[in-house]
């Protein structure tokens, strides 16, 4: 089974661009013509999100290397939601991109396993998923095993980007922060499925808005993917995710997506335009800050 970093660096070489898009395709957003008789129907409403992302999804399949789907806009209409969630996974990898699924999950051991065998199973669309280490070892090592047996990968939360992120990863215990033990620990789960580009399918997120502590963040896990968001709307830019790069300019997929996929304004350009035109901006200032820094490998 090939091995998850190694499948993730291909597809970010083969676009040279380590640049991922979310489909956190809120409903209440999309263009008035797709939601029009949808007020009372959560059918309505999931199919018009499917709709939605498969012309995103189209709009930048050739652009980027991967998407990232967060499962809360899914899960708000119930069972036809989650159908609308895996549909567009499925719709996604029919056209040739990895897909990481953004569920946070974390628990007990046995619950912990059946989340990872729900989501990294080798029957299932998903490539990798997001994971809450609150819970210690017990919760994150059977994901941990589930990646290894079927080829699939992790992005553990350590400096996440949203504004109170420092109320718990930034106290300090023994000399060093939250994140700092936690990424230390991420390096440890990540030791046993390092693929032959040098780079481990225990991967690590660490959030654009916090550049300094991604710089430490660094240091500590050398071998592990930076999946890196709170680019473009949530006030990180270009030059911020810099940090989260390897001197080599690989080992990080930097996320937008409220940015791209909402690109379009009133009464210009198709979405899908839009979203496009988005996308190939955020790819090309990422590799204008990573050439300024001399590591763009491309």
């Amino acid at each position: 089974m090939e091995n998850f970093a190694d499948r993730l660096m291909n597809a970010v070489e083969s676009k040279q661009n380590p640049s991922i898009i979310g489909l956190d395709s809120d409903f209440t957003k999309l263009p008035d013509y797709l939601k029009r008789g949808t007020v009372t129907s959560p059918e309505a409403a999931a199919n018009a999100m499917l709709r939605f992302n498969k012309v995103i999804i189209d709009s930048i399949k050739d652009v980027v290397p991967a998407v990232k789907i967060q499962s809360a806009f899914y899960e708000i209409y119930g069972a036809v939601g989650i159908k609308a969630f895996w549909e567009s996974a499925n719709y996604a990898k029919s056209k040739g991109l990895l897909v990481i699924a953004d569920v946070k999950r974390g628990d007990i051991g046995s619950t912990s396993k059946a989340y990872s065998d729900a989501y990294l199973g080798k029957n299932s669309e998903i490539d990798g998923i997001t994971i809450n280490p609150y819970l210690g070892s017990d919760g994150v090592l059977p994901f941990v095993e589930s990646a290894k047996e079927n080829g699939k990968g992790i992005f553990v939360l350590v400096k996440t980007s949203n504004p109170s992120s420092g109320e718990i990863q930034d106290l300090s215990c023994e000399g060093k922060t939250v994140y700092e033990t936690v990424a230390e620990l991420v390096s440890g789960w990540g030791r046993g499925i390092v693929g032959s580009r040098g780079y481990s399918s225990v991967g690590a997120v660490v959030g654009a808005t916090h550049p300094e502590e991604a710089a430490k963040l660094r240091k500590i896990m050398p071998s592990a993917i930076f999946l890196v968001p709170g680019y473009g709307a949530q006030g990180g830019g270009a030059r911020d995710v810099v940090p989260c790069f390897n001197k080599d300019g690989h080992g990080a997929i930097v996320h937008s997506a409220r940015a791209v996929i909402f690109a379009r304004r009133k009464g210009k350009d198709d979405f899908g335009v839009a979203a496009r035109q988005a996308a190939l901006k955020m790819r090309q200032d990422i590799a204008a800050s990573l050439k300024e820094k001399g590591i763009w490998p491309w």
